[in-house]
């Protein structure tokens, strides 16, 4: 799936337990519900599984944010407990509970390069670009918020988006100072 495309999993197969499997890449799951706005549940990555038949009644959307390829698959034996979805959201609302913006993006982002990133020389990558609207979402806050704390942290020189690629990189010492541990 090439990136940015979204795909609906069928809601109508609700019942019948299957698991997606990430194979390459990186994608976004979220509720396309109405009342929900899109809210996100998780992030995955190659090797995730994600259990079809615990999502929302209307479904659930996956975003390729790179390049993505995937598989369904029934379900196994060992897939019964905690999975990637269940893990994610538990971490985000860890996330929605400190109490000032900056130390939620902080977190946030410390959450996806620990879970989604690279290490580099001298920074953290993450292989893809979100918006600071997407951002907003994640952490409760506006997009006005979010590109404030972002352009505060570019100037530091501890957040870089430069340049024509689709990465974010961070500085050890921004995810390495974040308020919660993953």
């Amino acid at each position: 799936m090439p990136r940015m495309q979204t795909v609906l999993l069928d809601p109508a197969a609700r019942g019948q337990a299957s698991v997606l499997e990430v194979m390459e890449g990186v994608c976004r799951v979220y509720c396309p519900c109405e009342e929900t706005e899109g809210m996100t549940l998780a992030f995955l990555q190659s090797g995730d599984r994600l259990r079809t038949d615990r999502l929302c009644s209307d479904g659930a959307c996956v975003e390729a944010l790179t390049a993505l390829r995937c598989r369904r698959d029934s379900v196994g034996e060992n897939e019964i407990g905690i999975d990637a979805v269940n893990e994610w959201t538990l971490q985000l609302l860890r996330i929605r509970h400190l109490g000032q913006a900056e130390q939620r993006l902080h977190a946030l982002l410390a959450l996806l390069v620990n879970r989604l990133g690279l290490r580099c020389s001298d920074s953290f990558q993450l292989p893809f670009r979100l918006t600071h609207d997407r951002f907003g979402e994640l952490i409760g806050a506006t997009r006005v918020t979010t590109t404030r704390l972002m352009s505060k942290w570019r100037q530091s020189e501890l957040v870089d988006f430069s340049g024509g690629n689709l990465s974010m990189s961070f500085s050890p010492e921004l995810i390495e100072s974040a308020p919660l541990s993953f």
